[in-house]
């Protein structure tokens, strides 16, 4: 009997010892299934944070150009109502659709009529002078001075050049001048100015004055 006894004992004793790596086996398991929930939390800790959207992008770059920060291109906007849609005409009712500015009837909503018409009166093309020749753009143009101007500004002979009759008020500075034949010349003159008439010359040197040559 007592021999029973403890067999009895003991494998009341053995009983829980078994039972133990079961425990640990579960705790095994529940650790395993915790581990990739810590993982994925840790991750999503390390992500970077989304990229704020374009409205406060747009807003930080105002603060900086107002808080004296540097103005890039990108800054730049057209003032508020400086650009605005073009009107398209002839696209329904809700904009200029059914007569698109054109009016009701008449010769000036058909499209027969052409841009250059005037309403009849008469045309450009034909208003504007043809045929009148050209202006010829070597055209050299002279101030003029004639022998009798010459005799009353040098009544006692002399030289004239074109620095002396600007001086003197018969002609202009920085244009050419040419001296022509009108009047008669008793005195002796040396003339040297751009260009002269043939009858100029002739009665220069008849009077026993000189000309340069051109």
């Amino acid at each position: 009997m007592a021999d029973d006894k403890k067999a009895a004992d003991d494998a009341v004793v053995k009983t829980p010892a078994k039972k133990a790596p079961a425990k640990k086996a579960a705790a095994a398991e529940s650790a395993e299934k915790a581990a990739p929930k810590a993982k994925a939390t840790e991750a999503a800790a390390s992500k970077p944070a989304k990229a704020p959207a374009k409205a406060t992008t747009a807003k930080v770059a105002a603060e900086e150009v107002s808080s004296g920060g540097t103005l890039k291109m990108h800054h730049l906007r057209p003032a508020p109502g400086a650009k605005t849609a073009k009107t398209r005409v002839g696209r329904g009712e809700a904009s200029k659709g059914k007569t698109a500015g054109r009016g009701t009837k008449g010769q000036a909503a058909r499209y027969q009529i052409p841009d250059r018409f005037e309403g009849g009166q008469m045309p450009l093309h034909m208003r504007l002078p043809k045929l009148r020749g050209f202006k010829n753009p070597f055209r050299v143009e002279y101030q003029v001075v004639n022998l009798d101007a010459l005799s009353d500004l040098y009544p006692n002979g002399g030289t004239v050049t074109v620095d002396d009759l600007v001086a003197k008020g018969a002609v202009r500075k920085g244009k050419l001048v040419k001296v022509l034949g009108t009047g008669e010349i008793t005195v002796k003159l040396s003339v040297d100015v751009d260009a002269y008439s043939t009858s100029a010359k002739d009665k220069i040197l008849a009077a026993g004055g000189s000309v340069a040559q051109d």
